[in-house]
């Protein structure tokens, strides 16, 4: 949930029961975003209840950066815009795949139905570390004082992960690319794929393999949406 859900929730109305309206349903979001703060503020990264969990380390996420993935399981189901969430790691070897979003309100004159703001994602990142028992961790990036510069962090974003006081790096984000196996399956001749032989899991291979870095970018990107 966004803070622009609220600016617009709080918008003047054209007349005093409207105002109220707002008023309410403002303040409805309001306790649904301390609801939401305090039942998600730590997620859980694994399944079952394993023994190591009494233990977990904690990895502290701003609202900027988005997990999408950690250790291969889904977190886009906890994902909410603009809301910090604390993440609980196993003891051990995890990897963290997370994007950076930043909004900036944009200047001057909004025609009808344009976005108000300028939103700046990044291609998937990946943090790989090893995590210590009862360890609190954050991540460490720059602040952009510009839209430009937002712009420029988005392209080319790299974030720290540190220990709770900054006095440890602990490991640095690079550009996440799905493995792909040496192996690849040929794609069939005629450019027909999925034959009763090609798995799914196949045929993305081969057509990963032969992809375009434009046509790889735009394919992350909507996996990550």
């Amino acid at each position: 949930m966004s803070i622009f859900h609220l600016l617009t929730a709080l918008k003047p109305g054209r007349s005093k029961a409207g105002q109220s309206a707002r008023f309410i349903v403002a303040f409805g979001l309001l306790l649904a975003m301390a609801g939401c703060s305090s039942t998600l503020s730590r997620v859980e990264t694994w399944d079952g209840e394993p023994a190591a969990a009494a233990n977990a380390a904690t990895l502290k996420a701003p609202g900027a950066i988005q997990v999408s993935r950690i250790n291969g399981r889904n977190m886009s189901n906890f994902l909410m815009d603009d809301l910090p969430l604390d993440y609980a790691l196993l003891p051990g070897e995890n990897e963290v795949i997370f994007t950076y979003k930043t909004i900036w309100a944009k200047s001057g004159v909004v025609e009808n139905g344009e976005s108000k703001v300028h939103v700046y994602t990044s291609e998937p990142r990946v943090v790989r570390f090893n995590a210590e028992q009862d360890e609190v961790y954050r991540f460490q990036f720059d602040q952009p004082e510009s839209r430009s510069e937002a712009e420029q962090m988005a392209e080319d974003f790299v974030a720290t992960v540190v220990t709770v006081d900054g006095q440890e790096v602990v490991a640095e984000s690079s550009v996440w690319t799905p493995a792909v196996a040496s192996d690849r399956t040929p794609i069939p001749e005629g450019g027909q794929v999925g034959s009763a032989e090609t798995t799914a899991l196949e045929t993305l291979k081969s057509v990963w393999a032969t992809a375009t870095e434009e046509e790889k970018k735009a394919f992350l990107r909507w996996a990550f949406e």
